[in-house]
């Protein structure tokens, strides 16, 4: 844990008592201050209880008495419009901040040297901030990854000079972290997404630029035309002593990081490019096909140089990393089909990546459309056998399937998984991939994609019993 005493003997109002609100209330209390705490929700209340978390109901509260509002980051802050919790705290002057902020704080006031690498991004966040944390430590660094990955950032160890925070950070929480700086910022890429939550893209990508606006070292992908625009208008001012490097999987950099046949490249500013630095090879790197985990791997690689490793060290990490569940996963293997667990593709620009990568695909989607659908996604349906429909979409994806490729409405993945490996299995492809890549939400469904991967990776295992039934076979 990460005790906060940058509010010792304060009061501060919290809202939202799930996993990080339940986190952030305890490293409060461990660092002296007096937390009130509430939640719209009776589970998150009666879990605060248990923890020894005192609760107040903050609409009785008096406002003026609360030195800040610490928000949960899935709580409404702007749109489609203000928590009634923001709109009190904004009223009485009480400033509204996260979690991540409350770590900012507690760095600036007792390590303020201390490595923080800080990842956003719309796709592959999760990816290269796993990556980043698996080549540091395989290479020997004392590395504490988490944020919107996994483990809340107050629950990590504290900041010290010699351990480096690996940070995921979502738009939600970088919009309540007006201090943040990290050591690197890292902005990968920018696609429309929470824009129910952001009112417009404009809104969305500022709130983005805000991680890498004030790094010492800003990594900023230049493959999209706003995270493009963003590097080139830091680079035309930035802050004294910052620098600003480009990254791009898609071409050759004058400057900066790049992928080029299958290896990440450092090319110094001025210098030709036969001068360029191997920092690492992607080929054999399993848990690494396919373009868009090239850009991962070009910032985890430009990350771990910026950290001082040796390129022997990125490229050991390179090869040797296992991959995230639910993100590309190989779950299983029947006869000569690959079972791929892609549940974290919850919009269409994630799904190409998977479909970019395979072919002769069996492809599993549907689940709570985002906006634009599946649309986008037909250069790519060359390359699929047959889909299968599940959930709120199966309507809109039928139609803009409909007479561009087989499909079958099977509702549930139960059944979209049993039907797409039993045409896998009769096909005449040589490795014929079934693919769960949805393309949507989950929670039409399922609690989370999380849950949705889980119960596809526990269909595949017990598919065997299924298809050898189906043959009429015996154990």
């Amino acid at each position: 844990m990460t005790p906060v005493r940058t509010f010792r003997g304060k009061t501060v109002a919290l809202f939202g008592l799930g996993g990080s609100g339940l986190s952030t209330a305890k490293a409060l209390m461990a660092g002296g201050a007096n937390v009130r705490a509430w939640d719209d929700g009776e589970a998150g209340r009666l879990a605060a209880a248990r923890n020894g978390v005192p609760l107040e109901d903050l609409s009785d509260s008096d406002w003026s008495s609360f030195a800040a509002l610490v928000l949960a980051p899935g709580v409404p802050l702007t749109h489609p419009e203000p928590h009634w919790t923001v709109a009190r705290a904004r009223a009485a002057g009480v400033e509204v901040i996260g979690d991540i902020e409350l770590f900012c704080r507690e760095r600036a006031a007792h390590a303020g040297g201390a490595p923080f690498v800080a990842i956003t991004g719309t796709n592959g966040k999760s990816t290269t901030t796993a990556l980043i944390a698996h080549i540091l430590r395989e290479a020997g660094r004392d590395v504490q990854l988490g944020g919107n990955i996994g483990v809340p950032i107050l629950d990590l160890e504290p900041p010290s000079d010699e351990r480096i925070h690996v940070i995921e950070c979502s738009s939600f929480q970088i919009d309540l972290t007006p201090s943040l700086n990290p050591t690197i910022g890292i902005l990968i890429n920018l696609t429309p997404d929470h824009i129910d939550r952001h009112g417009t893209m404009e809104n969305y990508a500022a709130v983005k630029e805000r991680l890498v606006a004030s790094a010492e070292v800003a990594l900023v992908g230049v493959d999209d035309a706003y995270t493009h625009a963003i590097g080139a208008r830091l680079s035309a001012d930035p802050k004294p002593g910052q620098r600003i490097m480009p990254v791009s999987a898609a071409r050759r950099l004058d400057w900066g990081f790049y992928v080029e046949d299958g290896g990440v490249y450092f090319r110094e500013q001025g210098h030709p490019p036969e001068e360029a630095e191997l920092l690492g090879s992607l080929l054999g790197a399993r848990a690494l096909r396919g373009a868009h985990n090239a850009q991962n791997a070009a910032f985890a690689a430009a990350a771990a140089w910026e950290c001082g490793l040796e390129d022997e060290e990125i490229a050991r990490g390179l090869l040797s990393y296992p991959g995230l569940p639910h993100r590309m996963e190989e779950v299983g293997r029947i006869e000569r089909t690959l079972f791929v667990n892609d549940s974290k593709a919850t919009n269409a620009d994630a799904a190409e990546k998977a479909l970019a990568s395979f072919a002769d695909i069996y492809w599993i989607i549907g689940g709570k459309a985002k906006e634009g659908g599946i649309e986008p996604l037909r250069p790519y349906f060359p390359r699929i056998r047959k889909a299968y429909l599940i959930g709120h979409a199966s309507d809109d994806f039928a139609r803009t399937l409909d007479g561009a490729l087989p499909y079958e409405r099977c509702e549930t993945l139960d059944v979209a998984t049993m039907r797409a490996a039993f045409d896998a299995l009769d096909g005449d492809a040589a490795e014929p991939i079934v693919l769960l890549s949805p393309a949507c939400a989950s929670y039409d469904q399922f609690k989370n994609f999380e849950a949705r991967g889980d119960a596809f990776r526990a269909l595949v295992n017990g598919l065997p019993a299924v298809i050898a039934a189906r043959r009429g076979e015996h154990p």
